[in-house]
C-alpha cells in the first residue's frame, strides 16, 4: 500500500487562507523546499549539527519488537532499516515536547487497549502523525537524492505537497498553541484485538496519509487529511464492531476499508488560518465546498477485493476467493446475514 509520492509537479506552497500577518513561528518546509538535516523538523531552526537527530521509530517501540535492523522498504525500492529512518530536531524541542509525548504514549501502549483508550486523541494524533511524517521526509530526502543522481529536478504532486503541508501545519500542535475550531483533522479508530505476543503488524499509505497500527491487545488506525470524513463514512460498520473484541483479520479488513475508503476520498481539504493573541486557530473550510459531487467516489468491489487480498496476505487468502461472489466479498467481520462474527468463532483456512 505503499506507492511514490514524488512524481508530477514542481514544489509550491500548500492553499491557506490568511486573516492577519502569520505568526513567525509557524514553520512551512514545503514554501522553501527544506528538506536537509541542518534544520529542526518540526521549527524550522538551524541545528549546530547535522547529528542532532531522533529516530523517527521510538526507541522503546523498536527495542521491545527489536525492529533496529530490520529491512523498511523504501519506495524508489532501496531498502533502509528501522534505525536509519531518523529526522533532524533541535535538543531543545526534542527534550521539551517530543520526548514527554513519546514517554506519555509509550506507557500507555504497554498498558494495553485499556490504557491507550484512556490517552487523549489529539496525543495519538501528534505521535503517530510524527511517525508518518518522519517517514516521509526520508522518502523525499531519498527522492532528492536519486533525482539529483540522474541529474533530474525534484518534482513532487501538488495534491501531495497539499496534504503533508497541512499535515506538518498540524503536528506543531506539539510545540505551538495550535487550535482546532470545533473540528478534528483526522478520523481515528482504535480496537481491542487478539494479537499474538511480540506481534508488531505496521503499515502506512502516503498519498492518503493512512496509519495502521497493530500491537499488544490493540489496533489504531488513523486517517490524517479528512476532517473525520472516514470516521463518518464507516459509521454503521463502527456501530457494529466498536466495542468488540476483533481477531487480527477482522481488523485487517476494517483496515483495509479505511484505506481503501481513504483513496476514494476526493476532496483537498482547505483551512483558515487566525492568529488570536498568543494563540493560532486553525478552522476548516467544509469539505463540499461549491461541489455537487459526493465525498467519496464509487466503491468498487472488485479493487476492494485486491486491498483484502493485501491485507490478508498473512492468512494465504487470494483474490479470486475472496470475490468469489461479486456482490459480497469475503468477510471475517460479518456473516451473510450481516450479524458480527464472534473473534472466538473464527475458522481460518489452513
Amino acid at each position: 500500500m505503499r506507492s511514490p509520492i514524488y512524481k508530477t509537479m514542481s514544489f509550491l506552497p500548500h492553499h491557506i487562507t490568511i486573516f492577519a500577518p502569520m505568526l513567525p513561528k509557524i514553520y512551512s518546509p514545503f514554501d522553501v523546499s527544506n528538506f536537509s538535516n541542518k534544520t529542526c523538523f518540526l521549527t524550522g531552526e538551524t541545528l549546530n549539527s547535522e547529528d542532532e537527530k531522533i529516530q523517527v521509530f521510538p526507541q522503546r517501540l523498536m527495542s521491545m519488537y527489536d525492529l533496529e535492523d530490520k529491512p523498511f522498504k523504501m519506495l524508489d525500492e532501496s531498502i533502509a532499516t528501522y534505525k536509519d529512518m531518523k529526522l533532524p530536531c533541535s535538543p531543545l524541542v526534542n527534550e521539551v515536547y517530543l520526548e514527554p509525548l513519546e514517554a506519555e504514549i509509550a506507557a500507555a501502549f504497554n498498558g494495553g487497549y485499556e490504557a491507550v483508550k484512556t490517552v487523549d486523541e489529539l496525543k495519538l494524533f501528534q505521535w503517530a502523525g510524527k511517525l508518518l511524517y518522519g517517514i516521509i521526509f526520508n522518502e523525499i530526502q531519498s527522492g532528492i537524492k536519486q533525482q539529483h543522481a540522474q541529474g533530474e529536478e525534484f518534482n513532487i504532486s501538488k495534491a501531495i505537497i497539499h496534504k503533508i503541508s497541512n499535515l506538518h501545519l498540524m503536528l506543531q500542535s506539539i510545540n505551538l498553541p495550535i487550535v482546532f475550531e470545533d473540528f478534528k483533522p483526522y478520523s481515528l479508530f482504535l480496537f481491542k484485538v487478539n494479537n499474538k505476543e511480540q506481534e508488531f503488524g505496521y503499515r502506512d499509505e502516503i498519498n492518503t496519509l493512512t496509519f495502521a497500527l497493530r500491537i499488544k491487545d490493540f489496533g489504531l488506525l488513523i486517517c490524517f487529511q479528512d476532517n473525520g470524513a472516514n470516521r463518518h463514512y464507516h459509521k454503521e460498520i463502527l456501530e457494529q464492531i466498536e466495542t468488540q473484541t476483533l481477531h487480527p483479520i477482522q481488523f485487517e479488513e476494517f483496515s483495509g476499508r479505511v484505506f481503501y475508503s481513504a483513496y476514494l476520498f476526493n476532496r483537498l481539504p482547505e483551512y483558515n488560518i487566525l492568529p488570536v493573541g498568543d494563540e493560532v486557530f486553525i478552522e476548516a473550510m467544509p469539505l463540499r465546498g461549491m461541489s455537487s459531487k459526493p465525498l467519496f467516489d464509487h466503491w468498487q468491489n472488485k479493487i476492494y477485493g485486491q486491498v483484502l487480498e493485501n491485507f490478508w496476505k498473512n492468512w494465504g487468502l487470494l483474490l479470486l476467493e475472496i470475490i468469489k461472489n461479486p456482490e459480497q466479498p469475503m468477510s471475517f467481520l460479518f456473516n451473510a446475514g450481516g450479524e458480527f462474527i464472534n473473534a472466538d468463532a473464527i475458522e481460518l483456512p489452513l
